[in-house]
């Protein structure tokens, strides 16, 4: 296994962070400034008196909950961004975020670099599906599963946005474990495999998800998915109570036939104002070499 890395989004035309500190940051998204809780900004920002378009204020409780104020200007039903080749909405959702991670980009590209057409690729808990079409983009059959049937549809309209709805891409809402447990049964093959897990979820039939207690089983699926011309198996986790050398070596363990080598760190976004590093996730990925 290698030493501890860290995966570093830039800014884009379209995204940024500007300026962080004092349990918040200040993000740019498209023409549009929010501000929300960030409690890994344990440092002073950059600057004070913050202008923005939006402020989320969070509840007390840890799990989330709060609410957003918004400026009158902000698109109640979202507005458009581009990353690279693709355009998609970004909104303001209930859940403090805006409809997509920009701190997965360099994932993005990274996934981009290993795979072409004729490669098929397994997402899951694929979101609004930014992921899925960076890959499709570049002639790539996807496989996209989430348990949110509007996750699913944001994403074929993303995929309308950006000119890919003709592409080849599965849009499956589905529970991850079981739609992967199907596969297995199927005996299918991926040449790569993303999985952007949450730390608490419900299936669309009320299953439910706990990360440190299903995620074992789930990687032990998506091994029985890939063999040794697969390319990759990416996993990201937000939950900051577990740790990246503990998913390393879950992964290590169940790719140990197979060749190839795990990596594992930080996800972070660099600060426009002074360079400095926003950490946000971790993450260990199998990759062949």
């Amino acid at each position: 296994m290698n030493p501890l890395t860290t995966i570093i989004a830039e800014p884009w035309d379209d995204y940024g962070l500007i300026d962080s500190g004092h349990g918040r940051k200040l993000e740019r998204y498209g023409r549009f400034r929010f501000i929300r809780p960030e409690p890994q900004a344990m440092w002073a920002p950059a600057t004070q008196g913050w202008a923005a378009d939006g402020d989320f204020i969070g509840a007390s409780d840890e799990d989330g909950g709060g609410r957003w104020h918004l400026s009158r200007d902000v698109p109640r039903g979202g507005w458009h961004i581009r990353w690279d080749d693709l355009r998609f909405t970004a909104q303001n959702t209930p859940f403090r975020h805006l409809g997509f991670f920009p701190d997965m980009a360099p994932v993005w590209s990274w996934m981009r670099e290993r795979v072409g057409p004729g490669d098929e690729v397994l997402n899951l808990f694929g979101y609004t599906g930014i992921g899925s079409l960076a890959l499709a983009s570049k002639g790539v059959a996807v496989t996209h599963v989430d348990a949110s049937k509007k996750s699913v549809e944001a994403g074929k309209a993303n995929a309308f946005l950006s000119d890919l709805s003709d592409r080849p891409i599965r849009w499956m809402v589905d529970d991850a474990v079981k739609f992967a447990a199907r596969e297995v049964r199927r005996e299918r093959r991926y040449d790569g495999i993303l999985l952007d897990p949450p730390k608490f979820g419900r299936g669309p039939d009320g299953e439910v998800w706990r990360l440190e207690e299903h995620l074992p089983g789930l990687i032990t699926h998506c091994r029985n998915l890939i063999d040794d011309k697969s390319k990759f198996l990416v996993l990201t986790v937000y939950a900051i109570r577990m740790s990246a050398l503990a998913i390393a070596e879950l992964l290590a363990q169940a790719t140990a036939d197979l060749g190839g080598r795990v990596e594992c760190g930080e996800m972070a976004v660099r600060e426009e104002a002074r360079g400095l590093l926003l950490p946000t996730a971790i993450f260990a990925r199998w990759v062949r070499e």
